[in-house]
């Protein structure tokens, strides 16, 4: 892990964390993207009652400028909604990122490992686990919700 990596990290932890119990059902995450040239593009955290989740207000912040440039996530981006919608590990990999660092992995039975596959697949997972330990404290309380019971 790099010092400039840690510190992207940090950030999206700060995002996330004021978003704490905003976000109704979904978990409070933040994103940060950063250009291969090392300035962020763009930053955001799960909105107010949980939608648009972190990396949508991270890309429509960078626009084009998320080409090329490295996300790290709070949470694993999502690999299926629940609305249908565009899941963010697509939108990620839509939008021409060139790599994506993960501290925790999420639950959900919308995320669950196929976030992170799907950024596999698409050749943009980069390091899982990343200030794990200083994420963690951000879903201590998240409950995963339950599809059936939609």
């Amino acid at each position: 892990m790099t010092e400039g990596a840690a510190a992207h990290m940090r950030r999206a932890i700060v995002l996330a964390r004021d978003q704490l119990g905003l976000t109704g059902e979904n978990p409070a995450v933040g994103c940060v993207l950063v250009s291969a040239e090392g300035m962020v593009v763009g930053e955001g955290a799960t909105a107010r009652g949980g939608r648009p989740h972190a990396e949508e207000v991270a890309l429509d912040q960078a626009r084009g400028a998320a080409s090329g440039a490295t996300a790290y996530v709070t949470l694993e981006p999502c690999g299926a909604r629940s609305s249908g919608a565009a899941a963010c590990a697509d939108r990620l990999a839509g939008a021409g990122v060139a790599r994506v660092h993960v501290a925790c992995r999420d639950p959900s039975p919308y995320a669950a490992g196929r976030g992170l596959a799907r950024l596999a697949a698409a050749g943009l997972l980069g390091e899982v686990g990343l200030l794990a330990d200083e994420a963690a404290v951000l879903y201590v309380d998240y409950r995963p919700p339950d599809p059936a019971s939609r």
